[in-house]
């Protein structure tokens, strides 16, 4: 990520480097996290919200719910910086989920850009990464692809105006 003169900005396609692995900070899922996810989504499924239920389940307890780890992890990627502000659309994602993540698990993310395809006429490129959701046992509980697409670097007569690069 660099620092523009108007905030943060992220690498643009023809920065980006395939093989570059980027690693997230961790989080918890709580109680909250499942109960609100619930309530914005409607999922109201007893295998997150019924504990009597879940004791006769084959996992045993509650857990989050899949596309709940999945939005963290969406969300996680883009707290690393590199597509703030360069990031034009979200194309494609692919998604195997592996595992379950119960109320108190700590998760986090590890992505390897693995092609690029430029578009012009759209200003920019294609970008898959292969990412791994991971608890904090080591267990990946979701793996996939996701695809999108990044900002050409802006034509600049006059030089690139980012000022500090934060590597």
């Amino acid at each position: 990520m660099k620092y523009h003169s108007d905030g943060p900005l992220g690498y643009y396609f023809e920065e980006v480097e395939i093989g570059q692995k980027m690693v997230t900070r961790g989080r918890t899922i709580t109680e909250s996290d499942i109960v609100q996810f619930g309530t914005l989504t409607g999922d109201f499924n007893p295998m997150h919200f019924d504990a009597e239920f879940m004791k006769q389940h084959a996992f045993g307890r509650r857990v989050a719910h899949g596309m709940l780890t999945l939005s963290y992890a969406v969300g996680q990627i883009y707290q690393l910086g590199h597509i703030e502000r360069t990031t034009l659309a979200f194309r494609g994602l692919e998604v195997k989920f592996s595992a379950p993540v119960f109320i108190g698990d700590t998760i986090h993310v590890e992505s390897v850009a693995t092609e690029k395809k430029e578009v012009r006429r759209m200003g920019g490129g294609w970008v898959t990464s292969e990412f791994r959701i991971i608890n904090q046992d080591g267990v990946v509980v979701q793996s996939g692809t996701m695809t999108i697409l990044i900002a050409s670097q802006p034509s600049s007569g006059g030089g690139d105006k980012r000022e500090v690069n934060a590597d």
